[in-house]
């Protein structure tokens, strides 16, 4: 039993260049992100 994953080396990435690209502009995850930025931490 190998302990290494395989690789597939054709796999472009494994996330998003951006997250903005995956999140719905509508998304209610904007909308917390909004809010949390505009508290006086």
């Amino acid at each position: 039993m190998s302990r290494f994953r395989p690789i597939d080396r054709d796999t472009d990435y494994l996330l998003p260049p951006s997250i903005q690209d995956w999140v719905p502009a509508s998304h209610l995850a904007r909308y917390i992100v909004d809010g949390v930025e505009g508290l006086d931490l």
